[in-house]
């Protein structure tokens, strides 16, 4: 299928101007293709599965799998307001940024005390990226925003980046629309509920059940 990108244009509009979350993750969920800055592999991509939860407290937005060649890599992705505030007036992170950093931390600290669940959930794990998706990019190139979060990207588990990247794809879409042909097979996100299933399937985790455990 191909996507309709001028509406999804105007959805994506409309979250912002809304600044919705509920909003963009519903447009999220109906267009992978929004998604392509966060996928390192264009090509031969495995689909998202979106909230999926971890224990009864936590979940992540989004999910997908990198099946490198050196182990199974699980991309958990949290997705915040549009437009969220990002600083306070005396420069430090605001309340709502130090709590969606938090709130990732929390998933990886659950997986290192219940190791058990991330083959439960995920069939094999051989590490996690952690992403957050926050803020606008205007916001992230103020100077001591764009130098707090260079030195948080390089020493941290947590990957931040500008809810912008979702235009970026719309853009790259419109000049490059042969690029998507890999979202264009997976388009949209996929049930939790079917995520199991989906791994149970792959021979590529089940190689590395067998390696892992």
């Amino acid at each position: 299928m191909s996507f309709g990108v001028v509406k999804v244009k105007n959805q994506l509009d409309s979250s912002f101007g809304n600044n919705s979350e509920v909003e963009l993750l519903g447009v999220l969920k109906q267009n992978s293709f929004l998604f392509y800055s966060l996928y390192e592999r264009k090509f031969g991509i495995r689909p998202n599965f979106a909230e999926v939860p971890f224990g009864t407290k936590f979940r992540c937005d989004f999910c997908w799998l990198n099946d490198n060649s050196d182990g199974p890599e699980w991309v958990l992705v949290e997705i915040e307001k549009p437009n969220m505030r990002l600083f306070n007036q005396s420069g430090d992170p605001s309340a709502e940024l130090n709590h969606a950093i938090e709130q990732v931390k929390s998933w990886n600290r659950y997986f290192n005390q219940f190791p058990a669940e991330k083959s439960r959930i995920f069939g094999a794990v051989s590490r996690f990226r952690f992403v957050l998706v926050a803020g606008r990019r205007d916001g992230w190139e103020a100077k001591s925003a764009a130098r707090w979060r260079s030195f948080h990207n390089n020493n941290s588990d947590i990957e931040i980046h500008s809810t912008d990247i979702f235009y970026d794809a719309i853009d790259h879409y419109f000049n490059f629309e042969e690029n998507f042909w890999s979202f264009e097979e997976n388009p949209i996100s996929l049930n939790s509920k079917d995520l199991e299933e989906n791994w149970s399937a792959c021979s590529y985790i089940e190689k590395w059940r067998n390696l892992l455990t």
